[in-house]
């Protein structure tokens, strides 16, 4: 990762998706901000960054192409994520699948809980756009490996330091991020 990219993606995750204000979170906690990442998840500079530093920091932590199959996670927030990281590692010249998960399986159809190319026996990793509980990262495990694949780690745009991190290693599983509350000027909530 360089300091520039980084630093760059920072200046627009706070311009862009850092909203302050009472908020209660998805996990139903309150809040003084808000990280409303889709407004950089979907921001035509940032989403590039994001694949690029986030398929940097799975290199550096050995879950780079080659050792992983697949990146995931569970829909809406981490869609795209998880495009952005397979586009920057097709840049690069790297095959690297696709999957997304569903809070629930559908209905009709395939009745599929994930979709994309088939993840069965396959190394993953599940990515998301900001964690505060670890919640949604550790749905996405679950159905990930109950669709047969072998979960490598989770990995995370921002992470809000409330407890995400501890809860995907109690999961027993390696937990990466490329920023921080503290990078963002955040406090500790």
């Amino acid at each position: 990762m360089t300091t520039t990219s980084l630093q760059r993606l920072a200046d627009l995750v706070n311009a862009h998706a850092v909203i302050r204000g009472k908020v209660t979170l998805s996990s139903g906690r309150e809040a003084d901000y808000y990280v409303d990442m889709r407004r950089v998840t979907l921001h035509h500079e940032a989403a590039p960054l994001i694949g690029h530093l986030l398929l940097d920091r799975l290199e550096e932590a050995g879950m780079g192409v080659g050792e992983i199959d697949a990146v995931g996670g569970l829909t809406l927030g981490a869609d795209p994520v998880v495009c952005a990281v397979q586009h920057a590692a097709a840049s690069r010249g790297l095959d690297l699948d696709a999957f997304l998960v569903r809070k629930e399986a559908k209905g009709h159809g395939m009745k599929r809980q994930v979709e994309g190319p088939d993840i069965a026996g396959r190394r993953v990793v599940v990515l998301e756009d900001t964690s505060t509980t670890g919640g949604s990262a550790l749905t996405a495990v679950a159905a990930a490996r109950e669709a047969g694949a072998t979960v490598m780690g989770v990995a995370s745009v921002v992470d809000r330091d409330t407890g995400a991190r501890e809860a995907v290693q109690r999961a027993e599983l390696p937990y990466l991020w490329v920023l921080s509350a503290a990078d963002l000027g955040l406090e500790r909530q």
